[in-house]
Formats: C-alpha cells, sequence, structure tokens
C-alpha cells in the first residue's frame, strides 16, 4: 500500500512513494573484456523533500560478502528527481535569479493535465557521482514504476570511461527494487547491477 503524504507540493505527489530511507543488497555483475566485476553491496538509498517541487536523492553502497574486499566503498550520489515541467514566471532560475512573476502553487488538477498517453508523467532525475560523472536522466513514472534513460551525461578529466545508462524502479511487496545497466569503459549498454531495498524510515 502507497501512503502519500498530505503536505506535499502537488509536482510530487507521482513521486511520493519513494520518499524514505531504503537499505538492503544488491549484485553487481559487469564484464569488461577479460575482466568480471561480479559480487554483493549493501546500499543505502534516501529520497526527501524540503517544500520544493523536486526529491532531494542520496545513495551510498559498499561492497559486501566474499568477492569482493569487505566495507570498500563505492560511488556515492546525490541529486534531484522532479516532474519535466517547463520553467513559468513563477520559477525562480537560472542561478540565484529570482521570479519574473508571481509564484502560483500548481494544484491536483494542474499536474493532473501532465499525465501521458501511457497514463504516465514525465519525469527528470539530476543526479552527481562521487567519481566526476553527473547524468541527466529523463523517463517516466507511472504508478510505482520508473523508467529512466540518460539525456546527458558529463565527466570531470579524472573520470572513468561511461557513457550511458537506463534504470528502472519498482515497488514491490513493500521493497524498492532496481536495475542498473551502464556503458562504461568501452563496453556498449549493458547489465550493471540490482538491489532489492527496504524501508527503514
Amino acid at each position: 500500500m502507497i501512503e502519500i503524504p498530505t503536505d506535499l507540493p502537488a509536482e510530487i505527489v507521482p513521486l511520493s512513494w519513494l520518499i524514505g530511507v531504503w537499505e538492503g543488497t544488491g549484485v553487481i555483475d559487469y564484464t569488461v573484456g577479460d575482466t568480471r566485476y561480479e559480487g554483493e553491496f549493501a546500499h543505502r538509498v534516501s529520497f526527501s523533500h524540503d517544500g520544493g517541487p523536486y526529491l532531494n536523492y542520496s545513495a551510498t553502497a559498499t561492497t559486501a560478502g566474499s568477492a569482493f574486499r569487505a566495507s570498500q566503498p563505492l560511488v556515492a550520489e546525490t541529486g534531484f528527481w522532479r516532474l519535466a515541467i517547463p520553467a513559468s514566471e513563477g520559477d525562480a532560475g537560472p542561478g540565484l535569479l529570482p521570479a519574473p512573476g508571481t509564484a502560483k502553487a500548481r494544484t491536483a488538477e494542474d499536474i493532473e493535465r501532465l499525465r501521458t498517453k501511457d497514463d504516465g508523467f514525465a519525469i527528470e532525475a539530476a543526479i552527481s557521482h562521487s567519481d566526476g560523472v553527473q547524468e541527466l536522466y529523463v523517463g517516466e513514472v507511472k504508478g510505482p514504476r520508473i523508467d529512466l534513460g540518460t539525456d546527458a551525461v558529463v565527466r570531470s578529466a579524472g573520470a572513468r570511461a561511461y557513457t550511458a545508462a537506463t534504470r528502472m524502479y519498482g515497488l514491490v511487496d513493500g521493497h524498492l527494487l532496481w536495475a542498473w545497466d551502464i556503458a562504461a569503459l568501452g563496453r556498449e549498454l549493458g547489465s550493471h547491477a540490482s538491489a532489492r531495498l527496504a524501508k527503514v524510515s
């Protein structure tokens, strides 16, 4: 059962089932040339809101099990998830520029008009990795399922090769399940990692 808090901005209600802290384990399985990266990891994901029309996102992971060195930190992520809504005169930005017009709170009816032909909502997720990679994902939330694909990937000069990704998130039997495919280290897009997480707060 999905419980939707009553104090949320209308723009994040379609994403509200993500809100909370989720923890669990997952598996990595990715082959590049003759090297196979394979093993378990412990994962913690947090989705929160601070009153704005977006969700705050953060995630950390460490290796687990016998395949990897125990408790080796893996890449951490932080970012923002939101419905894909064009900026209006009432929205601040870019940067610290104030809104040129008067802000008007969007209603549930305003959001309903944004439904896609597949009965979902277009979304965007901007995710920054601790290893110098930044991703802009676009996709769709449809009930308790999200499908995302990278629209842009930017890497710092010191980051390893990483060119594209897709992610899928779903709420199944009260657990957050996700799968992440990547194109990295010269390999085309392929399966990389997945996890099953339980809500802890």
